[in-house]
C-alpha cells in the first residue's frame, strides 16, 4: 500500500492502520521527518513498512516512488490518494479575486494532477496485482458544496470526485477498483492551523462541525478504519 501525505493526519492514521492490519505500507510526504515519524509508528505497530520522500509537484518523483515501492515489495496493491493542501495553508489572499495564480496553481498540482499522475504510474503494477487492486482516493464535502475563501480547494475536490468515477469506468476492465470518500472536518494539522488562524475560535468550530450529525470533529483514526 502507499499512501501520499502520511506525514501527518488521515494519512498517518491510515498508514499505521494498514501496517497493523498486516499491510506493508510505504509512506510518502515532501516533509521527510515527519514521514519517517510515521514510519517510526508503523513499525511500533508491529507494522512493515518505508518512507519514500516525493514532492507530489514532481512527475518524476511520483514515478520513482511506484518504481520504489515495487521494487521493495514485489509489488503495488493498493494506492492511496490522500495527500491535499488548501489555500489558506499557503496564503492570506484566498478570495477568488485576489487569489495569487502561483498558489491556484500549487493547489491544483497537488490535489487533482498529482492523484492523475500517481494512478497513471501504479497503474502497471496494480494490473499485476492478484490482491483486488485499489485506488483510494480522499475527495471532500468541499466536492459538492463551497466554502468561503476556498475557490481553488472546492474546484480540485470537485474535480476528484470525476477523476475518481472516470478512472474506474478506465481501469475496471483490469479488474481494478477506484473509489473515492468525502469526510466533513477531521481534526488534522491543516483544519488545526485553520481554527488557530480565527480570532475568535468558537464559531469557526460551530460552523465546521455544525453540519455534522455527530457534533465533533472527526478523528484521523476513523478515517483510517474506513
Amino acid at each position: 500500500c502507499i499512501v501520499t501525505g502520511a506525514g501527518s493526519g488521515m494519512g498517518r492514521a491510515s498508514a499505521i492502520e494498514m501496517a497493523a492490519q498486516g499491510a506493508r505500507a510505504v509512506a510518502t510526504d515532501v516533509n521527510e521527518a515527519a514521514g519517517r515519524e510515521t514510519l517510526s509508528s508503523i513499525e511500533d505497530a508491529k507494522g512493515e513498512g518505508d518512507f519514500f520522500a516525493c514532492d507530489l509537484r514532481n512527475p518524476e518523483a511520483i514515478r520513482k516512488l511506484m518504481d520504489f515501492t515495487a521494487q521493495r515489495f514485489g509489488g503495488i496493491d493498493v494506492l492511496h490518494n490522500n495527500a491535499a493542501v488548501h489555500e489558506t495553508d499557503l496564503t492570506e489572499h484566498t478570495s477568488i479575486e485576489d487569489l495569487p495564480d502561483e498558489i491556484w496553481d500549487m493547489v491544483y498540482e497537488i490535489n487533482l494532477k498529482a492523484i492523475w499522475l500517481a494512478t497513471k504510474y501504479a497503474v502497471p503494477f496494480l494490473k499485476q496485482s492478484t490482491r483486488g487492486p485499489a485506488i483510494v482516493n480522499v475527495a471532500s464535502t468541499g466536492s459538492f458544496v463551497s466554502f468561503p475563501q476556498a475557490g481553488a480547494y472546492c474546484a480540485t475536490k470537485g474535480g476528484v470526485l470525476m477523476l475518481t468515477k472516470a478512472t474506474a469506468t478506465d481501469l475496471a476492465k483490469y479488474g481494478i477498483r477506484c473509489n473515492c470518500y468525502c469526510p466533513g472536518a477531521v481534526d488534522t494539522p491543516m483544519v488545526q492551523k485553520y481554527i488557530d488562524a480565527a480570532a475568535d475560535k468558537d464559531p469557526i468550530m460551530s460552523r465546521l462541525s455544525g453540519a455534522h450529525l455527530i457534533p465533533r470533529l472527526g478523528r484521523p483514526e476513523e478515517i483510517a478504519k474506513l
